[in-house]
Order: C-alpha cells, then structure tokens, then sequence
C-alpha cells in the first residue's frame, strides 16, 4: 500500500539560528563559576561559528589546546619479525589489498582488510579496542568497542574455522593474533 506523503512544510529564512539552552540567560553570573558555561553547538559546515555569536551578542572565547593536555596517542607497534613467514596459511598484500587464506583469496570489505593486516603485522601483540579503533577507522573512540568485535566476527568467519582462532580474544582488554594457533 502507497501513502502520499504531507506537503512539505513552508520554510523560514534560511539563516542560521543561534540559541542558547541552559537554567539561566547568558548575562546572569553562574555563582562561584567564574561565570563560565559551555555549550555544544552544532552548526552546518558553511556557518562561520564566530559571526553567528556574535551576531546574536555573545563574544566568543577561542582557548587554543596547549601541548601535552591531550593524551598522546600510542606509538604505532613496530612490525614483528615473523609477520610474513612463508609457512603461514594466512597472507596480506598490502600493496594489492589482498589476503588468502590456504591459498584461497578472501572477499573482505574495506575494514575488514585494514583490521587483518594490522593484526598480520604485528602477531603477538595484543590491541586494544580503542586503539585498533584510533589505527583503523581513524578517529577516537566513540561509544563502547562493539564494533571492533563486530567486525572480528565477520573476520573470523571469513577466515574459516581452521584459522578463525589465529584472532586470540585478550578478554577485558582486546585482540591479538596468533599466526602458528592450532
């Protein structure tokens, strides 16, 4: 069964609105604050966050980040010495972005490549989640580390079940792999 859909509704003026929500109005002193609050404010990426406050009568403050006061991301592990024995069932080319497994070529998304050949690289080195999160999607850890086991599940089940247990599970902590596992 089809559904028209509502007409759509009449738009406003396309500028951008800056509103602020909190328990008191901007001018009014937070008591042994120091008068501070801060405020998420998400913008499109053509609005210029300066001018938009300062339109509606707010001075920004812009607090450049000192050096040392984020955390320091870990070193990136140095590739072990055995990571590309011949003898291994399981190999990566990272220069073709192919992996075989017995001499069967796996179909392996994006991630899942990235997330083998980082493990390949350094076996025996155990990963934490929030680590393999930072290496392989790019970005700090966001939420809990259910997707990096997600997408060891479907590595492991694409590895089959005579290599699926080289991924080692370091409980409470990560992966590891393990290339000579039987």
């Amino acid at each position: 069964m089809t559904t028209a859909l509502p007409p759509p509704a009449t738009r406003r003026s396309p500028a951008p609105r800056l509103q602020l929500v909190g328990d008191r109005p901007p001018a009014v002193p937070a008591q042994g604050t120091g008068g501070r609050v801060g405020y998420l404010v998400f913008l499109p990426a053509n609005v210029d966050p300066v001018a938009l406050m300062e339109a509606h009568g707010v001075r920004p403050e812009i607090h450049p980040v000192a050096p040392g006061i984020l955390p320091a991301p870990e070193p990136e592990p140095a590739p072990h010495p055995a990571a590309d024995r011949p003898d291994d069932a399981i190999r990566v080319d990272r220069a073709r972005r192919m992996a075989e497994v017995d001499g069967r070529e796996l179909e392996l998304t994006y991630l899942e490549f990235d997330l083998l050949a980082h493990l390949v690289a350094h076996p025996y080195t155990v990963h934490t989640r929030d680590a393999l999160i930072t290496r392989i999607w790019g970005y700090g850890h966001i939420g809990d580390g259910r997707t990096v086991d997600v997408h060891v599940a479907r590595l492991r089940r694409k590895l089959g079940p005579a290599h699926r247990s080289r991924i080692s599970t370091v409980r409470r902590v990560g992966y590891k792999y393990v290339p000579d596992h039987r």
